[in-house]
């Protein structure tokens, strides 16, 4: 029987996916769950388990775009896997084989490729492909066409590239790839941010001395009493954020059409970088989630994003981001709004600097933090008021995180 795989529904709103990866090819024979097939779609890179076992034709090329409930493959569940018996035969004459090849190249050698012949057509390039060397502004002379008689086709044309210089040695080899549908959507989504929001950015410095003095004391025991979950500081910005956006709760609102759609809960979206790109997994109601809740649930979302495993129910929704350009040593960023959302905080790393202390100079680790913000919803007061109200909370998480009682907020 011949089943026809369809592209199931990766989620809500999503209508059509592309081929990223065949794992498998074509006849072979697999197995019922087995993953035959990367797809990428506008939010994550999901796979395509095989709905039964048997010996796979493919229906769609690496790289096509397929819509939802197409058929990209047909399986013949009567097909049966190879035995051992030929594949011993196989490899019986492989030596044989390898033979032969030796004396392959001597006969190509012997018969050269014949010179192409020119004609009036050589050089000169199709209508189309005239339209589109002139909007790359490259002149059809540094073309060469693969055309009948050397005429430029579209295809030489759109592989074309505009020249780089006098070469002066040296190697200067070029590759072009097609961006993958999430790429292609992340760059849609951050351009839409720039162009379509009011964005605004405001910067504070945190003095980290005491978040640090806190890990140093209990890092140890509560990673060991919290079966290996570090506690990092991304526990302590999200509690601050959480509080903080209690306190200004229109940067925890976002625009719909023209109405203000405000929350009262807090789903704050971590920014990743995984091997498909930026992930932006959430953690849904952080302001209920104790430091352990936080730092358990970012390393599971985490290892799921660097595992490609990262699902689009996983970084669906959201009302508020942390970024964290510090982990590449980014000192001082602008982060930008990721849509539909009003507010994004930039983490950036740690530098012992001076600074003065109760009219003395002393050296302590700092960091800059940076809210970009959607001034459309947001006015100055609640922007500067929240950096503000962030700042105070890492600067004295004891108190206002952990209600002056560190062992019981760490669950020690």
């Amino acid at each position: 029987m011949i089943l026809e795989m369809k592209v199931p529904s990766p989620g809500e709103s999503i209508t059509e996916v592309e081929i990223a990866t065949w794992l498998v090819k074509d006849g072979d024979y697999v197995e019922k769950d087995q993953a035959i097939a990367e797809v990428d779609s506008d939010k994550a890179t999901l796979e395509l388990p095989a709905e039964a076992s048997g010996i796979i034709t493919l229906k769609a090329e690496e790289g096509d775009a397929v819509a939802v409930g197409q058929v990209v493959c047909h399986i013949d569940t009567d097909g049966k896997p190879s035995g051992d018996a030929p594949a011993k035969e196989e490899k019986k004459e492989e030596a044989p084989k390898a033979e032969v090849k030796k004396e392959e190249p001597k006969k190509e050698e012997a018969k050269p490729a014949p010179a192409a012949e020119k004609s009036y057509a050589s050089g000169t390039p199709s209508p189309a492909a005239r339209k589109i060397l002139d909007e790359k502004n490259i002149d059809s002379a540094s073309v060469s066409g693969t055309g009948k008689g050397g005429r430029i086709t579209k295809d030489d044309a759109v592989n074309a590239v505009p020249s780089m210089g006098t070469p002066t040695g040296g190697n200067r080899g070029s590759e072009r790839t097609k961006l993958s549908m999430l790429r292609r959507k992340v760059a849609e989504r951050l351009v839409a941010a720039k162009n379509e929001t009011a964005m605004l950015t405001t910067f504070n410095e945190v003095n980290m001395t005491p978040i640090n003095n806190l890990r140093n004391e209990y890092k140890d025991a509560f990673k060991a009493k919290h079966g290996g979950v570090s506690l990092g500081y991304m526990s302590f910005f999200t509690k601050a954020v959480t509080r903080a956006l209690q306190l200004f709760p229109d940067v925890n609102s976002m625009m719909d059409g023209d109405h203000k759609l405000a929350f009262d809960f807090v789903d704050v979206s971590i920014a990743v970088s995984g091997p498909k790109g930026l992930m932006v997994p959430v953690v849904r109601n952080a302001e209920n989630l104790t430091f352990r809740g936080i730092e358990a649930e970012i390393k599971r979302l985490a290892i799921k994003a660097r595992d490609g495993q990262i699902t689009v129910d996983d970084m669906t929704g959201g009302t508020f981001t942390i970024t964290n350009g510090g982990v590449f040593g980014s000192m001082l960023s602008t982060p930008i709004i990721n849509p539909p959302q009003s507010g994004i905080l930039g983490m950036h790393n740690i530098i012992e600097r001076p600074i003065a202390v109760n009219g003395k100079v002393e050296i302590h680790p700092m960091m800059y933090v940076a809210l970009s913000y959607d001034h459309r919803i947001i006015d100055g007061r609640e922007s500067v008021g929240f950096l503000v109200a962030v700042k105070e909370a890492l600067e004295n998480p004891a108190e206002l995180l952990m209600d002056n009682n560190p062992k019981k907020a760490l669950e020690l």
